[in-house]
């Protein structure tokens, strides 16, 4: 009877966890809908503070560094989020809703040729002369450097990931499909930049 009896306290708490986090679920997708930008901008700002301190942890810091960790988070939140809030309305617009095959590559093409260079090359500016705080001269000549392997390595990456975001994602969740690929994404720039400044040091 005991054992029976805790397996049914263990069985309630797992129903009660799953519906506590169908609940937090359901929240947020309510929050998606009445605040689409706001949940969007927070969204981002977490998962750049995840893939930040995941960064750190991996480019072999004892103790995360938390300016660094709340300027990535708000470059998340302050650009991130409304960037691609934004860049995904603008784009449904010009192309009116249309999922056929031709149109995703076009929408995919246009995504690749506009905002992926602009974004990287942003990422690149920031990181150096607000995160790092290295003087702009300095900033300037590593970004000619790093960038164009940077923008070549996303080009072979994030192609795929536009594709499946505009042609499965509906619209409310392509930027959060997006920041989630991008948490991943910014873990290989952290790690790229870390990389290229232990050399020059």
């Amino acid at each position: 009877m005991a054992a029976a009896g805790k397996g049914g306290v263990g069985g309630r708490g797992g129903e009660e966890e799953g519906s506590l986090a169908r609940r937090a679920w359901r929240q947020y997708l309510r929050q998606l809908q009445l605040h689409p930008l706001r949940t969007k901008m927070i969204t981002a700002g977490c998962l750049a503070d995840v893939s930040d301190s995941v960064a750190q942890k991996l480019s072999g810091y004892q103790r995360i560094e938390k300016r660094r960790l709340l300027l990535k988070m708000l470059f998340g939140f302050a650009y991130g989020g409304p960037f691609g809030h934004f860049l995904h309305k603008v784009l449904d617009y010009i192309f009116k809703g249309k999922k056929d095959t031709k149109t995703i590559a076009k929408k995919v093409l246009l995504e690749q040729i506009t905002s992926s260079p602009w974004n990287n090359l942003l990422f690149l500016f920031y990181y150096g002369y607000v995160v790092e705080r290295r003087p702009f001269k300095e900033v300037k000549t590593r970004v000619k450097k790093q960038y164009p392997s940077v923008q070549l390595s996303a080009w072979m990456f994030w192609p795929i990931v536009g594709w499946i975001n505009h042609m499965y994602m509906p619209l409310q969740f392509r930027v959060i499909f997006h920041s989630f690929v991008a948490c991943c994404w910014g873990i290989f720039l952290n790690l790229r930049a870390r990389a290229m400044s232990l050399k020059q040091s």
